[in-house]
This record gives structure tokens, sequence and C-alpha cells, in this order.
């Protein structure tokens, strides 16, 4: 199959056509490992799943910003039909990370079957690793909210890791199934996110919506004191609140009704632990630490970018501002707001406000506790925002030295799924809309001093988007559901 490879100036649209039939059977085969064997396989952490032909032969072909080579198609769909013949445990594995070591492999395995044999040992026998679900209520249906109901539902597979059983929300219409058919609309539809892609209808009792075939239970409760989960069979379950009417261990304490076993928080909060999943989530302690925080969508953007140069280069000191979009907690025209500036129209201005993320980072990294300072400005875009670091650092360095680090931690280890590396000078707010990763490192922008210690460094996040996927990596982590991997 590795002839098969054409170069993109050489290539006519019979190649091509050929190219995107061989992307149709990897999409296949793709499915069915999704479905019948619980195994996802990803492209650099680029889901293939739900793809279109072309969008996949165009992730091929973004291999070379990783790598300095594009992945052939063929040599994917070689790997997966190879993948395809063993026996693995339920699995992420990033098939990009694999062809990459094959073609630089030098002959050293007699064939591919041998070569999958050695790098995925571990992941063989489905004894390594026995999944059950984890029954998940979304109290609220917020941004958030929703977001966290289209990824869970678009990555439920064989519902074998976080089963979305129930929504909960205050009730703001006497007609129930009214209220319901609005909720299923914004499900469907969001002005920043597009159209969900599947199927949401209210069921005929108006209790539920029926989202891809899971029934999702909506549950009207105007406190959680109001509710027993268990008369919704629904066991052991995990309560992520994305409302932020409770915000300490306390009153976060209100969601552990019968039925649940633990709560996560998608905001930081007081008195319990603030979570980064990829930085510091080993600190947890799940069986005991019941009642959990997500931090904030700015500590999961800078926080693996800051781990991956305080690890390489020792941070003295230094300073975060924020870029961020406007949010619900803004007022839309002119109006009081309890809080200075943010009365004023968020749509129309630029809004100086403060931050708890560089203070949060002390939290996350120990080591860096007190050293970080920081500030926001609210800017009139509805979603993606930027963070700029600038640090002074310990050890002197170069940008191609610093960039390369962060660019090796985008590849492999702990940090693989957070961190996006972006090679583009073109690259906008709006081009992060979407990401999976909570940090888009803009390699082009990264700026140094002259003595080599004071970097300036530039990361997009999808303050919405890449915020849920942290929440949800961090939910599959401490409900023990996460699959074998390797990338």
């Amino acid at each position: 199959m590795e002839g098969k490879q054409t170069s993109i100036n050489k290539m006519s649209l019979e190649d091509w056509r050929e190219m995107e039939k061989g992307a149709l059977e990897l999409l296949n085969i793709v499915g069915e490992l999704r479905f019948d064997h619980s195994i996802e396989l990803l492209l650099f952490r680029r889901s293939i799943y739900d793809s279109r032909p072309s969008e996949v032969l165009n992730d091929h072909l973004f291999a070379k910003n990783y790598v300095k080579q594009p992945i052939s198609v063929y040599t994917s769909l070689e790997l997966a039909h190879g993948i395809a013949k063993m026996d693995l445990a339920p699995s992420r594995i990033d098939i990009g990370k694999l062809a990459t070591e094959w073609l630089n492999s030098n002959g050293n395995y007699t064939d591919v079957a041998a070569f999958l044999n050695d790098k995925l040992q571990d992941h063989i026998g489905q004894d390594k690793k026995v999944l059950t679900q984890k029954d998940v209520i979304l109290y609220g249906f917020g941004r958030i909210g929703r977001l966290a109901a289209r990824r869970i539902i678009e990555t439920t597979g064989r519902g074998e890791q976080l089963r979305l059983r129930a929504i909960v929300v205050r009730p703001k219409m006497a007609d129930r199934r009214e209220e319901l058919s609005k909720r299923a609309s914004l499900l469907r539809k969001d002005s920043v996110h597009g159209k969900f892609r599947g199927t949401v209808s209210v069921a005929r009792d108006a209790d539920e919506l029926i989202i891809n075939g899971n029934r999702v239970k909506m549950i009207f409760a105007k406190h959680p004191t109001d509710i027993d989960y268990t008369e919704y069979d629904i066991k052991d379950a995990l309560v992520i609140d994305n409302t932020g009417a409770w915000r300490d261990k306390e009153a976060l304490r209100v969601h552990l009704r019968p039925g649940v076993s633990q709560v996560l928080f998608t905001a930081p909060a007081k008195g319990i632990p603030n979570i980064v999943h990829g930085v510091n989530q080993k600190t947890v302690n799940f069986k005991e630490d019941t009642i959990i925080c997500a931090a904030s969508c700015t500590t999961n953007a800078i926080a693996p970018v800051i781990k991956v140069v305080n690890d390489h280069y020792s941070i003295t000191k230094g300073h975060v501002e924020s870029v961020h979009a406007y949010t619900n907690a803004q007022n839309l025209l002119d109006n009081f707001h309890k809080k200075p500036r943010r009365g004023r129209a968020a749509a129309v201005n630029m809004v100086i406000t403060s931050t708890g993320a560089a203070a949060a980072i002390g939290k996350v990294i120990p080591e860096l506790d007190g050293k970080l300072t920081g500030n926001a400005i609210r800017v009139p875009t509805p979603n993606v925002s930027l963070a700029i670091l600038n640090l002074t650092l310990n050890k002197a360095t170069d940008v191609e030295a610093l960039n390369q680090a962060i660019k090796d931690a985008s590849l492999t280890g702990e940090l693989a799924v957070q961190i996006k590396y972006s090679t583009s000078s073109d690259f906008v707010s709006s081009d992060a809309i979407g990401t999976t990763a909570c940090s888009v490192f803009d390699a082009p922008s990264t700026q140094m001093s002259k003595d080599g210690k004071t970097a300036t460094l530039y990361v997009w996040y999808d303050n919405e988007y890449g915020y849920t996927c942290q929440v949800l990596r961090l939910a599959k982590y401490i409900s023990q559901v996460r699959r074998l991997r390797y990338y």
C-alpha cells in the first residue's frame, strides 16, 4: 500500500478519488471498531469517526505539521485492518503516531502484524480492562450543559463509559412539553457550534429527550433536595453541576442525593480539589474526594503549557493576560451589574475584569504558588479566548527550543490531548471553535528576550467546547471508565 502514496502537487482527480475510496474504507473500519469493540481510532488526537472522506484526507495531510511528512491514508488503512484482526481491550489508539513509528521502523519488523503486536502488547486481551458504565446527571442545561450532552452522546459508542441518564433544570414554563421542545431546539442548533450531528426528539410523555437513541430523563426541580434519583433507576451516578449556583464544598454536598456518589463542578470552587486533567488529576483520591471541580476554562488552557515550560526551564515569575470572549455573566446592553464594568454592553465593549486563573495555577502546580499574576479583558466575541503568558525563566533558551518542548508534549505523554500545536501564521480565534484540546499553542507568535529568560507565549482556547472536553476527561478519570490509550 505504501506505493500508492502520491505527492499532493502531482495528484490528479483520479488519484484523489482513489484516496477518498481508501478514506471511506478506513471510516467503515473505524465505525466497526468503535461500536463492536469499543476501540476508537484517532489521527494525531483528531477523531476520525463521523468525518467525511475529504476531511480524513485533509487530516492526513495535516500530519506534516507534527512529523514533517504527510501520512498516507493507505498507511492508516493498512494499520486499521491489522488492528481489526487483534483481540484488544477497549482502547483509544492514535493511528497517526502508529503510522509515524511504522514508517520510521526501517524494516525492523517482518510485517504490520508483528509491528502492531509489539506496539500494542499492553492492549492485547479483553481482560486487561473491563469497563462498567457510569450514570451521569447534568445539573443545569446552559452553555456548558448542552455541550456536555452533545459530547457524551457523540462519544457513547457501546455505552461502556459515561452514559447520560438525566438532565435537571429549573422549570421556566407551565407547559412542560413546550419548555422541553425549546430546550431540545437549543440542543439541536447552536449559534456558535452549529447543528448537533444527530437526532433530538421529545418523548410522547414529555418527560424525556431521545438523543441518538439515548433516552435521557428530564427532571424539573427547584432544588437538589427535591430529587431522589433512584426513582429513575439511576444508581451510583456522577452529577456534573454546570449551574454555578453552589460554589464550595458544603454547598455542593447538596447534590449527594440517593442514587448519586460523586459531584463534579464546572468552575473554580473553595474547599475542594481544583483539577486540570492531564496536569494534577493523580492528586485526587476519587474514593475519598467525592466532590471535586474542574477549575476554570482559562486555568485549563494555561496550566498544560505552563507545566511544560516549568518542567523544562523552571518559571520564576510571570503574568497571564486573558483576552476572553464575553459570557452570560455580562449584560447584553448597559444595565446595572454588581461587579465593576460588567454592566456595560458586552457585545460593543472591551471590558477589563479580574481572573482567578493565575492564582489557581498555584493550586494545580504547587511550586508556582504566588509566582504568577493575572488579569482579563472581556472582548466582543461570543466564544474562543486567548491567553498571553509572559514568563520569566530560570534557564535561558530560545524560541526554537521552547516551541519544540511544547510540540513534543503535544505529540506524546500526559498532555497530548490537552495541547494542540499550531504552526499556522494565519490562525485566528474562530479557527479554534470546536477544538477538543483545551490549549491551542500558537507557535509562530512565540517571542523571547535577548537574554533568553523572558518568554511571551500565546495560547488560544475554546472556552466552551474545549473546556467541556476537559470536564468530561476528568469525569471519566474519577469514574474509572477511561479506556487504555496509545498516543
